[in-house]
């Protein structure tokens, strides 16, 4: 299961069709590394070793593409079709990839770059002159090409922004930060919390936004989000910039504290003429600002969602309230005795129905035309769900 290619099919309008400018795009290098890079008008995008090219190459192309590299300006090419690899009676226990095995010097494949010539026409040149290609299997020479393409291939691919593949960009890139939800964990929480569009709400996001970029990607631009974080400005959610919403997506999402998502919350009194010219700039976010809060206590929400540090029984206690009769509940924590501990807590409490704690595991496969098989390695953990229903309490 690797990052999609091809052109976008997002179901839903959660961004522009083609590429802008000022998207945050991931690209995927010839080597499988993805970097991360800002389109700016009338820039320049650095691949390193596999070469640069004006961006405004980009503005208007699909995504998901894959692009060669010539002079620095781009050229699209088509995707590979999987072709089926012949059995042979040909065997790898004679080879010896000795020192001598590659005639080829490192400095005569530097000077074949420099003179220009395509990488296609360098991996022919090391493959004519391989001492033991022709006693490699047909699976080894394959191998053998993609890793010459590897090195040598000047391309990349506009990896298609859509929520699994940038949820699978960071956990990649850093487990911790998403506090280990993988896109197949992200999954299971949109479902178990039933987001759809239209519906109304609540989430606590402590993993850098990927739980706010499902949801939103979810409702389309329809229904309303309100998150609660513990800082004062509105949280920077960097999982949310590589998903390009556009702003009819986005303006169902607000966001409150802890100090003013509490009904006992009041203003900080005006002292100074300083204050009150602040205050007057501020007017609009103050507006705001009241406006969430009051739409907060007056409830009725469909669902709350939490992958937050602090205690997840502290937080349903803020927050259940507000919740409407039959609302999912889903917690997600990335260590099995914090979801335990909530489960037991709140099966002694007769407003929530069905505790129950799931643990994500997830085997990827490589699926090739007579290469199916799992891969070898595979992430030890996706964390651990809490769902349960919130009920009206009866008494």
């Amino acid at each position: 299961m690797d990052m999609e290619e091809g052109p976008s099919k997002t179901p839903q309008n959660t961004r522009h069709e083609t590429i802008q400018v000022g998207n945050t795009l991931l690209l995927k290098l010839p080597s499988g590394d993805i970097k991360t890079w800002k389109l700016e008008k009338d820039s320049t995008a650095n691949l390193g070793k596999f070469g640069s090219f004006y961006a405004n190459e980009l503005v208007g192309q699909p995504f998901g593409l894959t692009y060669e590299i010539v002079d620095k300006k781009l050229k699209a090419v088509s995707p590979r079709t999987l072709q089926e690899v012949e059995d042979t009676e040909a065997t790898n226990e004679l080879i010896n990839d000795g020192q001598f095995v590659q005639p080829l010097t490192s400095e005569e494949i530097e000077m074949l770059k420099k003179s220009g010539l395509h990488a296609s026409e360098i991996i022919k040149k090391q493959i004519e002159q391989h001492a033991n290609y022709s006693l490699k299997t047909e699976y080894s020479k394959e191998k053998y090409k993609k890793r010459k393409e590897a090195k040598y291939s000047k391309s990349f691919t506009v990896v298609d922004p859509t929520v699994f593949n940038v949820c699978d960009y960071w956990f990649n890139k850093d487990q911790n930060r998403l506090r280990d939800i993988r896109p197949d964990a992200l999954g299971q929480i949109l479902n178990l919390a039933n987001i759809r569009p239209g519906g109304r709400y609540l989430a606590v996001d402590d993993a850098s936004g990927i739980v706010v970029a499902g949801m939103l990607e979810r409702l389309g631009g329809r229904g309303r989000l309100i998150t609660v974080c513990d800082v004062d400005s509105p949280p920077a959610y960097p999982a949310m910039v590589h998903m390009n919403f556009t702003k009819e997506v986005t303006q169902v999402l607000s966001s409150l504290n802890w100090a003013t998502a509490d009904e006992d919350y009041t203003p900080s009194k005006i002292k100074s003429d300083a204050q009150k010219s602040r205050l007057n700039k501020r007017k609009a976010v103050s507006e705001t600002l009241n406006q969430t809060r009051e739409e907060l206590f007056a409830g009725e929400f469909d669902g709350l969602v939490v992958a937050s540090e602090y205690d997840p029984f502290s937080i349903l206690q803020n927050l259940s309230p507000y919740l409407a009769g039959s609302a999912n509940i889903v917690v997600h924590s990335p260590y099995i005795q914090i979801v335990t501990d909530l489960q037991n807590q709140l099966r002694n409490l007769p407003q929530y129905l069905g505790a129950a704690v799931t643990e994500m595991w997830l085997r990827r496969y490589q699926v090739l035309p007579g290469r199916t098989h799992p891969f070898m390695n595979t992430s030890g953990s996706g964390g651990f769900i809490m769902h349960t229903i919130k009920v009206y309490d009866p008494s």
